[in-house]
Parts: C-alpha cells; structure tokens; sequence
C-alpha cells in the first residue's frame, strides 16, 4: 500500500513542486515597480501578455522554482534537470494563458475558468517529458485535480493577505 500512496501522490507532488513554487512565487516577489514583459507593445491592437506579466515576476518565479529544483535535486539528483524544465514550462504556459486571453478579448484579472489554472501545468509536464521520471498516469490526474483545488485555495489566500487584488 505505502508504494501506492507514493506513486500516486506523494512522488506527484515532490515532483511538481517546483512548478509550484515557480509558478506562486511572482504574486509574492513581483511586486513593486513594474516593467512588463512586453514592454507594453500590442500585437493585432491588443496587449501581448499585460502588464501583469513582469520582468521581476518572471525572474522571482525562475529563480524560486530553481531554488526549488536544487533543493530537491539533494535528494533526488534528476530533479536539477527536470525541475529546470518545469520551471521554464511553467511560465511557458503561464505567458500562453495571458497570451490567449488577450486574443480572446479577456481584460488583465478577468476570470477565465481552466486557462487560468492548467496551462501552466500542462506546459510544465510537458517540458519535463522528455528527462523522464514523469508519475504515472493515475499521478498526473491527481495533479490536475491538486491543482484545481490549489490554485483558486491559494489564490483566495493571496488576496485576502492583499498580495493579489482579485482573489481568482
């Protein structure tokens, strides 16, 4: 039983957390004056990212998330490369969200049920694919589950702690 639990959740986790971590860590350290990653250009009349996407977000959440990576690649040595992937395709997916919610006509902050929440992991795993040491199947469904029942809880939690100022 203990090697279930593992596979499934416990190993699942140890192996998104820098995800995680890179993908939180910009409504913490991204605070504060604000350069936007797209420079307020517009592609087609409209925002690129937004300026919510920053330069001091997306370097805070590389750098948590390989902080991350190398904590845990003291214990897991695979963990250096495959948390770098993570991280990058972390925020490789978080920019597509952005992306397409401006296409899609979607101010900065509006809610958007699902592309605000799996992008980011999607574009994780799926950087990570190629160094293996992936969880299974039934690993990659309960972290799609964790992180729809995550990311609004830590949302929430971040604006009424007034880091964020909608709490979705």
């Amino acid at each position: 039983m203990p090697g279930i639990l593992y596979q499934m959740i416990i190993y699942p986790i140890i192996y998104i957390w820098p995800a995680y971590v890179a993908n939180g860590a910009p409504v913490i350290f991204g605070r504060g004056k604000r350069l936007p990653l797209d420079f307020n250009k517009k592609l087609w009349g409209k925002p690129i990212f937004g300026v919510h996407k920053t330069v001091r977000g997306l370097v805070a959440g590389l750098l948590a998330g390989l902080l991350m990576a190398g904590i845990e690649s003291l214990f897991i040595p695979y963990m250096l490369i495959v948390g770098i992937a993570l991280v990058i395709g972390t925020h490789a997916g978080d920019l597509l969200g952005s992306f397409i919610k401006r296409r899609i006509g979607h101010e900065e902050g509006a809610k958007l049920f699902l592309l605000d929440q799996y992008p980011f992991l999607i574009l994780a795993l799926l950087f990570a694919l190629p160094f293996g040491s992936m969880p299974g199947a039934y690993g990659i469904i309960f972290l799609f589950i964790l992180t729809g029942i995550l990311h609004p809880l830590t949302n929430l939690a971040a604006h009424r702690l007034r880091i964020k100022k909608v709490p979705w």
